[in-house]
């Protein structure tokens, strides 16, 4: 029987070791790649053509999200698993919808990780049951329908770092985009939210639980 082939990619050299050991464990996986950064991922998850793969959020200062499409693209085959410290709920709707097949927080990994890889690696979806609980409180309060389905990865994640405080300057900086980009996806937010100021943006975001 063939082993499932995983990719992990994190840009932390203690964490990406964690994974190994903890799915190492399991004859059943073997690790063909580790990278730290999301082109590294791209050319690694294209050349190996993994089963899984065990993504970060973020990499180097860079989001991972937006990646996955081009990350699916590249090799339809690999199934994505989110291994994150973001708790946000938005940040777990927003992966799923662009087409990852798992969420789960670091820190139950050493407990989930290797029931959530073969799950996902077996065509299944796993939702660590704590996340599960916040998505579904918050679509219980403010069902995401209408305008707030709508919101692409990217504008999720400037709405994430507006609410945090960060000027455009600070989030095209954060994000390797220009502020000219900054400013056009904050504009369709605001379109799509029905907002004009940045405060009226935040609270709307809120009361759709967008920002969990």
């Amino acid at each position: 029987m063939s082993r499932l082939s995983v990719v992990i990619a994190d840009d932390h050299p203690v964490v990406r070791t964690g994974m190994r050991v903890l799915l190492s464990q399991d004859t059943s996986f073997e690790i063909v790649a580790e990278t730290s950064t999301v082109p590294d991922t791209l050319q690694a998850v294209k050349k190996h053509q993994p089963a899984v793969l065990v993504l970060d959020l973020t990499m180097a200062g860079q989001s991972s999200l937006p990646s996955i499409p081009d990350l699916i693209t590249v090799s339809p085959g690999t199934r994505i698993l989110i291994l994150t410290m973001q708790e946000d709920p938005a940040f777990a709707r927003a992966a799923l919808r662009s087409g990852a097949a798992g969420y789960l927080l670091k820190e139950a990994a050493a407990e989930e990780l290797v029931g959530a890889a073969h799950q996902v690696a077996k065509g299944g979806t796993y939702l660590q049951p704590a996340m599960g609980a916040r998505l579904a409180a918050a679509d219980l309060v403010t069902p995401s329908t209408g305008a707030d389905a709508l919101l692409t990865a990217r504008e999720l994640e400037i709405l994430s770092l507006l609410a945090a405080g960060h000027t455009n300057l600070e989030i095209a900086r954060r994000l390797h985009v220009s502020v000219r980009t900054v400013e056009t996806h904050r504009a369709r937010i605001r379109d799509k939210l029905g907002t004009e100021t940045r405060a009226q943006l935040i609270a709307a975001a809120r009361e759709r639980g967008l920002l969990g």
